[in-house]
Formats: C-alpha cells, structure tokens, sequence
C-alpha cells in the first residue's frame, strides 16, 4: 500500500473519532450478536424413521420435523386395551355378584356332597363291621375310611363356597378390581402419549442451525434430533466501561448498526450488577484486561436481519433520565 494511500486511511480514522468525541451524549459499543438456540430432542426411544429438514430450512411453530417408528407402541398399546377389557369384565362380575343360578349350583354341590358323605360312612360302617365279626380285612376297612375322609372334605368345601355365593362379593375385592382398571387405563393413557410423542414437532419458529440426528438411527429417549435458532429473540451483546454506566438504563432505545450499515432500533433489556474482565474474543489486550458490564440490547428481528456472531454496534444517546443518574 502506497503512503499516499496510508495517509488517506489516517485522516479518515481521525475524522471518525472527531465525529465520535464530538458528541459527549453519544455512546458507541461494539458487540456480537446472539440468538436463543433450542435443542429439538426425541421424548421416546426407537428408530428415527423420518427427520424432514436441512440446515438452514426455517420452521414454524408446530411444524412436524421427524417421527419415531410407532409399531413397538402400537402393539403395547393393542395389547393393554386387551387387558383393560378383561379387567372391566371381572369388576362388572363383582359388582354384579353372584347369579341365582350359581347359588342354585353351589347348593346341589353341597348336597351331592352330603349324600357322598353318608353312602361312604355307610360303607365305613358295613367293613368295620365285617371286620370285627372276622369276615372282613384291615385293609378294606381303611380303604373306606380314606373314602369318607375325602367325601367330608369335598362336603366342607361345597359348603364354604356356598357361604361365599350367599355372602356376595366384598368390598375390598370390588376395590381391587377397580384399582386393576385404572391400572391398566393409566398404561393405555402412557402409551397414547408415546404415540403423540412420535410425531417430534417443533416448539419454536426459527432456523435450523445444525442437524444431529439422520433417518434410520436408533436413537434412546432425550437423543438430540436437531438445534433450531429462534432469530425473532435474538440481541447484541456489549461491554461498557463502568463510568459509561450512568448514562444508560434499561429499556433506554438504541441504534445498532451492522458492519454492513444496516441500522435498526433496539431497546437495552439487561444490564450486568457485577463487572468482569472484557471476554478473550475481543481483539485487543488493552481492552480485555478491563473492568467492563455486560450489557444486552434486545432487537425486532422477524426478519431474521441480525444473525448469531454477526458483529455489530449499539449507538447510545444519553437521555435526560440517565443523565440525572
């Protein structure tokens, strides 16, 4: 480069910082711009059978991105309906209690077992007889003991049945069953909110920033699919100096120009209570090891104008109110 041409650049750069120092109501700080980025993850685990997107594809809120493969969900969830069928039949029977039919039944068991009964103390009675007259064995005689030994416990159990047909059913059963139903439509409830689950969508507007995950992936629950940047909140992020302090407060407007020179209003929407060392990222040493604010100007951009790591500068007028700060 020419002298001539290094001389030019000189006057230049003198006359900048003239116009600058000119105004002692005019602060300029320059910054980066951020964005909130949100992270699109899978709430189920399963194989990733469809991701519709690209870097650099803007959604909307809503949008569906991707589905889970739903078959190991839907064949849980056939499987549980199933269940839930037969457990509200059972609590139906319960409530319901027994039929007159069934109390008739249980009642001709008991008797059949009375009359079992009698015809084998009978036979108990003939071979002990028999046996003590001489005619008869030992053997015999147990034989029919053990007979009427069954037949008087098969008379008990008739007879215990019949007690629980005529007693009805009991309310720590009829509860159980009813705790076994909701069970079971809790499951059905889990399950239907996999299903829904499948279908990823994505909770903001904005554009996708990096692509994770590929179609036909295993993935396990809380897998990452993708990053999407919700540009509309995005701000510049700035330092000043403490004795700038008192010439900014929050919700003061601001002017923030790109490199480029494009200009939009912005309104300061946080301003830091403890100070700390200028961020390594800024480029000279004499202003990293300076005591600075963190300062963000939050700025409209539905457009998407402003991008992350764009760099660019909040213009800063002084008011009347932060001039009596």
């Amino acid at each position: 480069m020419s002298r001539t041409a290094l001389f030019i650049i000189l006057l230049l750069t003198l006359a900048a910082c003239h116009r600058e120092t000119k105004d002692p109501n005019l602060l300029v700080a320059s910054g980066h711009v951020e964005a909130t980025d949100v992270r699109i993850s899978t709430k189920i685990a399963g194989r990733l059978e469809t991701l519709r997107l690209q870097e650099g594809d803007k959604v909307q809120p809503g949008e569906e991105l991707g589905r889970i493969d739903p078959t190991d969900i839907g064949l849980a969830l056939r499987q549980a309906h199933a269940e839930r069928a037969q457990a509200a039949a059972e609590l139906a029977l319960r409530v319901a209690g027994p039929s007159k039919e069934e109390i008739a039944q249980a009642r001709a068991q008991v008797a059949q077992a009375k009359a079992d009964l009698e015809g084998a103390q009978k036979d108990l009675d003939r071979m002990q007889g028999l046996l003590d007259s001489g005619s008869g064995t030992t053997k015999s005689r147990d034989d029919a003991k053990t007979r009427r030994d069954v037949a008087a416990a098969r008379l008990r159990g008739a007879e215990e049945a019949l007690a629980r047909l005529l007693a009805g059913t009991r309310r720590e059963e009829i509860a159980a069953s009813r705790a076994r139903v909701a069970s079971v439509d809790a499951r059905i409830g889990q399950l239907e909110q996999q299903m829904r689950d499948a279908i990823v969508t994505s909770p903001v507007g904005g554009v996708v920033t990096e692509k994770i995950a590929e179609a036909g992936e295993l993935l396990v629950a809380g897998a990452g699919l993708c990053v999407i940047t919700d540009l509309a909140d995005a701000w510049l992020t700035v330092y000043i100096a403490e004795p700038d302090l008192a010439r900014i407060r929050i919700g003061q407007e601001a002017d923030v120009v790109t490199d480029d020179g494009q200009s939009r209003k912005g309104k300061i929407t946080y301003i830091a209570a403890q100070a700390e060392f200028t961020p390594k990222n800024v480029q000279t040493r004499d202003e990293r090891v300076k005591l600075v604010y963190k300062v963000k100007v939050g700025l409209n951009n539905q457009d998407g104008l402003f991008k992350p790591g764009m760099p660019a500068e909040a213009r800063l007028r002084r008011t009347d109110k932060a001039a009596a700060r």
